[in-house]
């Protein structure tokens, strides 16, 4: 199931608004049941759903049932009817709980969990929250930065996950699987000698060889050094001999490095 990105679920909940405060207004007795059935007729589904969704935000559900319903004044019948002003009741409690298993994921819920809110989400929501990770080229430290949590904390609990799923011998959802770094293809002993030459003939540092070949700069370098591909043939770069400090040099050519002695205090 796919569902739209919140900057589309914005903008066409900004569509709607005028929708929904026109039907405010009719419902409100600036109209009848043919208006409210003329200003739903040309929504398309998307936008019902989305006027549905507006109009329950323009209401506070903590809000009591006495003020909430007090401008009615007729019911279904068309008799006049007394609002029960001391109606204390939230219009949350109204409202029937509702049935989530394991299994239901909430889109926003995850979105925000992504945009770094502090917001719990199930396992079932936070392997969405890793595919989408995934596509839009976040890291689990990035997760970890953005949510303003300690290092490590979604990775961690990716890795419970990893073994909660090996434990009950349960198939590895595709966004836990392991990710393994794509291994590097070998070099042609032809390769070895051609950059082992370049190199020697000077001008070309082991950062452009592995730009030229389309390898890490640590398999060039270990290349050029006979660490790897030792006898495939070519000039290996010598090994860099460190320069001795002052110290050393001191020593080994018998200099005195004591410092120079005041000659006017001497004398």
């Amino acid at each position: 199931m796919s569902f739209p990105t919140a900057a589309q679920r914005g903008d066409l909940a900004e569509a709607m608004l005028p929708v929904a405060a026109h039907m405010a207004a009719l419902v409100h007795g600036d109209g009848g049941p043919e208006d409210v059935q003329e200003t739903l007729a040309p929504l398309t589904d998307e936008q019902r759903d989305a006027l549905i969704v507006v109009l329950a935000g323009l209401v506070d559900p903590d809000q009591p049932m006495g003020k909430l319903l007090g401008w009615l004044d007729r019911n279904e019948h068309g008799a006049l009817t007394v609002p029960n002003w001391g109606d204390r009741r939230p219009l949350r409690d109204l409202a029937p709980e509702p049935e989530v298993g394991d299994d239901y994921v909430d889109p926003i819920a995850v979105d925000q969990y992504i945009l770094g809110a502090h917001v719990n989400v199930t396992d079932s929501e936070f392997l969405i929250v890793l595919e989408r990770a995934e596509t839009l080229g976040l890291s689990m430290g990035e997760l970890d930065r953005r949510r303003g949590v300690s290092k490590g904390m979604n990775g961690d609990r990716v890795n419970r996950m990893r073994k909660a799923y090996e434990r009950a011998g349960r198939v590895m959802p595709p966004a836990l699987a392991a990710k393994q770094k794509p291994k590097q293809p070998e070099f042609t002993d032809a390769e070895v000698v051609e950059i082992r030459e370049k190199y020697a003939a000077g001008g070309i540092t082991d950062l452009e060889l592995s730009m030229q070949y389309g390898r890490t700069r640590k398999s060039i370098s270990c290349l050029l050094a006979g660490t790897s591909y030792r006898n495939a043939g070519g000039p290996i770069r010598p090994l860099k001999v460190p320069r001795p400090k002052e110290g050393s040099r001191v020593g080994f050519n018998g200099s005195s490095a004591a410092p120079a002695v005041d000659v006017a205090q001497a004398s």
